[in-house]
């Protein structure tokens, strides 16, 4: 029983870790988050920190894993069980919309925040942010495909200009205070999909 207890106290502990990890990193990127300055912030030894991770590119690496699971419970999850074609597609620009908002972190989407830090570098923190968003694309383009668009309809464009909209809703509201950008976001998706909008 004390083993059990002691083994939950012990992911309890990690988890809150990494959540500081995330907020840190989307306050000042992913470089900031060191064992050092995860220790101050918690009232943690480097040592109890380090001695969950072993290194810094570990914890880097189990942020990532953090955000991605963060943005597929919020943005994915609630639309899966929908079928494939335009509704699913329309309420993930919903649920998109929504996370980038609000994803739970002070400095914005953090997923956002991370690709643009590590999208020109090289090593397996670029990689696996690289392959969370692939997986990402290939869904989108799997709904794409399976909506009723014009013959025309371009997925990869299609894909690019979600992915913009979205992308510039954190800057839009924390760089220049911009209240409605998730609404203009989610308007300008829904005109790259060839649906009216709605207010």
């Amino acid at each position: 029983m004390a083993g059990r207890a002691s083994a939950q106290a012990a992911l309890e502990t990690r988890r809150s870790v990494l959540r500081a990890a995330a907020e840190l990193a989307s306050l000042e990127g992913l470089d900031s988050v060191t064992i050092g300055r995860l220790a101050d912030r918690l009232g943690m030894s480097k040592a109890g920190v380090i001695g969950q991770f072993r290194s810094k590119e570990k914890l880097q690496l189990e942020t990532v894993e953090l955000v991605l699971e963060d943005f597929r419970t919020q943005v994915w999850l609630p639309v899966r069980h929908l079928d494939a074609g335009l509704p699913r597609l329309l309420a993930v620009c919903a649920s998109w919309v929504r996370y980038a908002a609000d994803p739970g972190y002070s400095g914005g989407c953090l997923l956002t925040q991370v690709t643009y830090d590590y999208d020109a570098r090289t090593g397996s923190v670029h990689d696996r942010i690289a392959e969370g968003r692939a997986r990402w694309r290939d869904t989108l383009r799997h709904d794409i495909d399976a909506a009723v668009l014009p013959s025309a309809t371009d997925a990869s464009r299609v894909v690019y200009g979600l992915e913009s909209l979205a992308a510039g809703i954190t800057p839009a509201r924390l760089l220049h205070g911009d209240r409605h950008a998730d609404g203009w976001a989610l308007h300008g998706m829904r005109t790259l999909l060839g649906v009216p909008a709605t207010d």
